[in-house]
């Protein structure tokens, strides 16, 4: 199931970004979506079943309004450093321990970091996230913890898992 699945969101896809329903260009597609299914269809998702359900894709709005909050308060502040004449940074790598379970979650949460200004996913080791921090707030790592991965953890687990 899930390779027919994979097949159908390459066909999709390839569909959305040629914008064309020609007879050459459908065959082009699923040749190529067949081969992206063949080659990577074992890293697709087990449980494809969790693709259908209507909640998921609320929280994926939730997610994408809350990514985009994070990432304007990350942009301000990091131009804030940049303009200061003293450039205030203590950078460091903190240790982030997460309570997300599946691989795809924490990959997530990692990207979502990376992506926001001032912040660096390092390594994922176990449960545990480390980070490059370009101001170390805090030396209690559940009071950073929380600053780094506490609006995004919440609506992942409640998106993904």
């Amino acid at each position: 199931m899930k390779y027919a699945a994979l097949f159908l969101l390459s066909l999709a896809f390839w569909l959305m970004i040629t914008f064309s329903l020609t007879i050459p260009n459908l065959i082009t597609g699923s040749v190529a979506s067949l081969i992206c299914t063949l080659f990577f269809g074992h890293f697709f998702v087990s449980n494809v079943y969790k693709l259908l359900q209507p909640k998921r894709y609320f929280w994926f709005m939730v997610y994408l309004v809350v990514f985009i909050w994070e990432c304007i308060k990350a942009n301000l502040d990091v131009a804030y450093r940049v303009l200061h004449p003293a450039m205030p940074i203590k950078p460091g790598i903190v240790k982030v321990k997460t309570t997300l379970r599946s691989d795809l979650a924490k990959t997530l949460l990692a990207n979502s970091i990376t992506m926001t200004p001032g912040t660096i996913a390092v390594d994922i080791i176990g449960d545990c996230l480390y980070v490059h921090w370009i101001y170390v707030r805090s030396e209690d790592p559940e009071i950073y913890t929380r600053m780094i991965t506490g609006a995004f953890e919440k609506t992942i687990k409640k998106m993904i898992e």
